[in-house]
């Protein structure tokens, strides 16, 4: 088994439930199980401003999927919430699934890189990875809790 870590958002619809939604999915994919959730956080759009905030959230799994074998779980489950790719990048969605990490793997291809390679520049990923795995360090990029605190999450939010 290995551990992964998962970014969940959606900035559309009933964000949070095709959020909670998509952690049951996880958990319902073969040879996998999910072994912590973060908190939601509401935070600003990124990229494409002029849209609605998104929920965020991470996931932390256990699995015995290989990375493209994951990668093509995350895009079945967005599809079924609804997620059209378009080929607009960071524009509004209803789900949005990106594998950041699995630890031990490194892969580069037409499709994904692992670990991802925009985590440090991204608080909307760092505040719920934080709260699964403070200390894990992204080969390349540093320790979660630096990374964290070298970035200005002031207009992110913590939600109930």
């Amino acid at each position: 088994m290995t551990t992964a870590y998962i970014a969940l958002g959606s900035n559309l619809g009933d964000s949070r439930q095709y959020l909670r939604d998509a952690i049951e999915a996880l958990a319902r994919l073969p040879d996998t199980q999910v072994m912590a959730c973060s908190r939601f956080y509401r935070t600003p759009p990124w990229g494409v401003l002029e849209q609605p905030p998104f929920i965020n959230a991470a996931v932390q799994i256990d699995t015995a999927m290989n990375a493209d074998a994951l990668l093509q779980s995350l895009l079945a489950i967005e599809r079924a919430a609804g997620r059209v790719r378009d080929g607009e990048r960071w524009g509004p969605r209803t789900l949005d699934l990106d594998l950041l990490h699995m630890e031990g793997v490194q892969w580069r291809d037409a499709q994904l890189t692992l670990p991802h390679p925009r985590i440090a520049e991204r608080a909307f990923v760092l505040l719920p990875l934080h709260d699964l795995a403070p200390d894990l360090t992204i080969p390349g990029q540093g320790r979660v809790t630096e990374l964290l605190a070298a970035l200005d999450h002031s207009e992110c939010e913590t939600l109930p």
